[in-house]
C-alpha cells in the first residue's frame, strides 16, 4: 500500500509539473501573439533584453576573470567581459540603431542562403530538388523584401522573428505539457488497475 501511495504521489507531482509546463507555454504563445501585433514594441523589447543580457554576462565574466587572476585565462576573460559590457551598453543606449544593423545582417544572410540554396540545388539536383529550390527562392525573396525596405523594416523584422520564436516555443511547451499529463494519466491509471503485491 505504501508503494502504491508513493506511486500516486509521484504521478500527481509529475502531472502538476507538466501542467505548469503547459501554462508557461500558454503565456509564451500569448506573448508571441501580442508581439506579432505590436512588432515595433517587440523589436525594442528584444533589443533591450539582448543588451541587458550582454551587460550581465559581461559583469559575471569579469567577476570570474578577477577570481582567476594569476592564470593564463585572466586577460582573455577580461577582454571578453569588457567586449560584452561595451556591446551591452551600446545596445541599451542605441536599440534602434542596433536593430537596423541586425536587420541588415539578417537580410544579407537570407540573400546569401537563398543564392547558395538555388545554385546548390541546380548543380547537385538531389532527390529534394523541389524543396531546396522552394526554400532558396523563399530566402531570396525574404532577403530582397527586408533589404528593399531597410531601414524602416528594422522596426518590425527583429520583433516579428522574436515573437514567432516565442509563439512556436510556446506551442511546443503546450504540446509537451499536454502530452506529458496524458501519458502520466495513462500510466498511473494502468498502475492503479493492477493488484498491489504484498
Amino acid at each position: 500500500m505504501a508503494r502504491a501511495g508513493k506511486r500516486k504521489d509521484s504521478a500527481t507531482s509529475l502531472s502538476r509539473g507538466f501542467g505548469l509546463l503547459a501554462a508557461l507555454g500558454v503565456l509564451l504563445v500569448l506573448a508571441g501573439l501580442v508581439g506579432l501585433v505590436y512588432t515595433a514594441v517587440a523589436t525594442l523589447t528584444s533589443m533591450l533584453l539582448f543588451g541587458w543580457l550582454l551587460l550581465t554576462g559581461g559583469v559575471v565574466g569579469l567577476a570570474h576573470a578577477v577570481q582567476a587572476r594569476g592564470t593564463s585565462y585572466f586577460w582573455l576573460g577580461v577582454i571578453v567581459a569588457a567586449l560584452n559590457i561595451a556591446a551591452g551598453v551600446v545596445v541599451i543606449h542605441l536599440p534602434h540603431a542596433t536593430a537596423a544593423a541586425l536587420t541588415m545582417f539578417a537580410a544579407l544572410l537570407f540573400l546569401t542562403a537563398g543564392i547558395f540554396r538555388l545554385a546548390g540545388g541546380l548543380v547537385v539536383r538531389g532527390p529534394q530538388l523541389g524543396w531546396t529550390l522552394l526554400l532558396g527562392a523563399f530566402d531570396l525573396l525574404l532577403g530582397i523584401l527586408v533589404l528593399g525596405s531597410w531601414p524602416s523594416s528594422s522596426q518590425y523584422v527583429i520583433g516579428a522573428f522574436f515573437s514567432l520564436a516565442l509563439l512556436f516555443d510556446g506551442l511546443g511547451l503546450v504540446a509537451a505539457g499536454y502530452g506529458g499529463r496524458r501519458v502520466v494519466g495513462l500510466v498511473s491509471g494502468k498502475g492503479g488497475s493492477k493488484p498491489v503485491q504484498p
